[in-house]
């Protein structure tokens, strides 16, 4: 049985993982400060005899020093989350998603050069890839950011600074790591508190509506289910092929926000308005977004056999079933 430390453990994705590391046997350490996690989404294994709650802040150096010294592999899913938390706070953004990083590889170093195999899993994202005008979007790819002064572009930059951190201490000390760039994970416990669209659809669905669509709804993306995700991450950092890597995680079937804001309506009974909003009145008038979000996933498919389980039908009934029973007080899924 081996220690695996999840950082943002009882965030949305987080708290799947440390869920599927439970029942496969393993003992797991989830630490989260609760500033967009909740530890209510371990509520099922809350009890399990081989989790450990630890709530405090992946910036403490004294507590990442602790509890890395315990791990035999670490997943870093801490981070600043949602475009409406990277508008309204960049410096938050910056500092959550660079410091804690960087304090983690260092303290991973001073366990490697002692004799620890210790491997770890970056959670990075499809905003690293900024603008780039690509119909699809493959790892090698050009990092195409807007200006400095659209507060936008810093989440993406600061989680590329993320990346070629990581793969340094893979190149200069041979630390295993694997870097998975997730697209649009989504599923129940997701929130729409910092801007996700789905959970803020059906939240407004079911209170009625209206649903608000930004711009002109025609924005593309590719909506995973987050269990098809977490299974991408666990085959990833069993396989040794993958360590040293850059791997685009999600699904690649793309779908607009005006298409997922009709499926949701088609799901909800009665079913609500449809409404636009500008950019400016969501967010500010220096807003800048990417009409298309879409990976190329033959790296991955290449490394494991990954594959997309969850229509997004299926996808949008989980997270209508979700937000109902969580409003009726009957627990998580």
């Amino acid at each position: 049985m081996k220690t695996h430390l999840v950082t943002g453990g009882a965030g949305f994705i987080g708290s799947y993982l440390t869920e599927a590391l439970l029942q496969r046997g393993q003992r797991v350490i989830a630490v989260d400060n609760e500033s967009t996690g909740d530890w209510s989404n371990l509520r099922s294994v809350a009890d399990h005899e081989h989790l450990t709650k630890v709530s405090g802040s992946v910036t403490d150096a004294t507590l990442m020093r602790e509890l890395i010294e315990q791990a035999d592999v670490v997943y870093h899913l801490a981070a600043a989350v949602g475009v409406q938390l990277i508008a309204s706070a960049p410096i938050q953004t910056i500092e959550t998603n660079i410091y804690p990083t960087e304090l983690l590889f260092s303290e991973l170093l001073r366990r490697w050069q002692g004799g620890a195999q210790v491997k770890c899993f970056l959670a990075s994202s499809s905003e690293v890839y900024g603008k780039n005008p690509k119909s699809s979007w493959s790892e090698d790819d050009d990092l195409v950011f807007g200006p400095t002064k659209r507060a936008r572009w810093s989440y993406g930059a600061s989680k590329a600074i993320d990346e070629f951190l990581a793969l340094a201490y893979w190149r200069q000390y041979r630390l295993p790591v694997v870097v998975g760039r997730f697209f649009n994970v989504v599923g129940p416990r997701q929130t729409g508190s910092y801007g996700m669209v789905l959970p803020r659809f059906v939240a407004a669905a079911l209170e009625g509506g209206p649903l608000v669509v930004h711009d002109d709804g025609q924005q593309q993306r590719c909506f995973a289910h987050v269990r098809d995700v977490v299974s991408a991450v666990l085959e990833l950092m069993d396989t040794e092929a993958a360590v040293g890597d850059v791997f685009n995680i999600g699904s690649d079937q793309p779908v607009t926000i005006l298409e997922l804001a009709r499926q949701v309506v088609a799901t909800v009974n009665p079913p609500p308005e449809i409404v636009f909003q500008t950019y400016a009145d969501a967010y500010s008038e220096d807003f800048e977004d990417v009409r298309r979000r879409v990976p190329c996933l033959d790296r991955v498919r290449q490394t494991i056999d990954f594959h997309i389980r969850y229509s997004i039908e299926q996808i949008v009934e989980e997270v209508v079933q979700w937000q109902r029973a969580r409003r009726a007080g009957e627990g998580d899924a």
